[in-house]
């Protein structure tokens, strides 16, 4: 049974097996963004956005219906870590959660995100968790690389908040 909404507040909600206590793989970063949740939640949303401001993303598709902003249920393509990915949003709860899956050759994620308010703005909470040999090997080879990029995007996120809100 899923947790209440008072048990789920300010943690992540993960499905059966990607607990980080029994993924291969798992990073966690947060940040306390100087910006409303309503301008973070609006250039997290805006996937499409994302390669302007994100290093590590490319080519972000969300598949039709067209849209431009993720949703419940939306599935996207991406590229990340060299990787193409196919996702799917599977958590949806405006400006407090944010989840995805991610599905690519030699890897299966789920990356959730949370956002709560906070002094002076909101505080930003990303985890991912992975299974699959090309994270694992990653992981052995660059055990810090995620959790940096992971880093850059909520620094970049912060600076497109501080910015205003997206153009539609």
């Amino acid at each position: 049974m899923p947790p209440s909404p008072a048990e789920a507040a300010g943690r992540i909600i993960w499905p059966d097996g990607f607990a980080p206590a029994v993924a291969p793989v798992h990073v966690r970063n947060e940040l306390i963004i100087a910006a409303s949740r309503e301008l973070v939640w609006a250039w997290l949303v805006r996937a499409t956005r994302w390669p302007a401001w994100y290093p590590n993303s490319a080519n972000v598709k969300l598949l039709p219906p067209a849209r431009d902003d993720l949703a419940a249920g939306v599935t996207f393509t991406w590229k990340t870590f060299g990787v193409s990915l196919t996702s799917e949003v599977l958590e949806w709860v405006p400006q407090e959660r944010l989840a995805w899956n991610a599905r690519g050759l030699g890897v299966y994620a789920y990356h959730a995100w949370l956002l709560e308010d906070a002094p002076g703005g909101c505080r930003v909470l990303t985890e991912e968790t992975q299974y699959g040999w090309a994270c694992r090997l990653a992981a052995l080879v660059f055990p810090r690389r995620m959790s940096q990029q992971h880093q850059i995007w909520l620094e970049q996120l912060a600076k497109q908040a501080a910015s205003g809100a997206p153009e539609v």
